[in-house]
């Protein structure tokens, strides 16, 4: 299960820097800098999913979730919105470590 939970947080982690290059790429041949928001990016990946996410999100969870949750999340840099999730997911995935380096080193 830590492979799996692993994975998904380096896919995610990669997905963010890959994204972040994006932008640095964007920046350097433009000359301004602007970072893509999170839903720009799912408009970009999958435009039905993101048309169907607020009524269903807004109806069978609670319209709080929505409007001031989901679309402050959406506004937000994506890098920063996907990589941060993965940095979780592989700082979880890693768990409690057994002993120390300074454990090993004891006369």
């Amino acid at each position: 299960m830590r492979l799996v939970i692993a994975g998904i947080g380096w896919g995610l982690l990669a997905l963010g820097v890959a994204i972040l290059c994006h932008d640095l790429i964007k920046w350097l041949l433009s000359g301004s800098f602007a970072v893509i928001d999170a839903g720009s990016f799912w408009f970009a990946l999958h435009e039905e999913s993101l048309k169907l996410a607020e009524p269903a999100i807004a109806r069978h969870v609670h319209p709080f979730l929505w409007h001031p949750v989901m679309s402050t999340i959406l506004l937000g840099p994506a890098f920063i919105v996907i990589g941060l999730p993965g940095a979780a997911l592989v700082l979880l995935a890693r768990g409690r470590r057994r002993g120390s380096y300074g454990e090993l080193f004891k006369g």
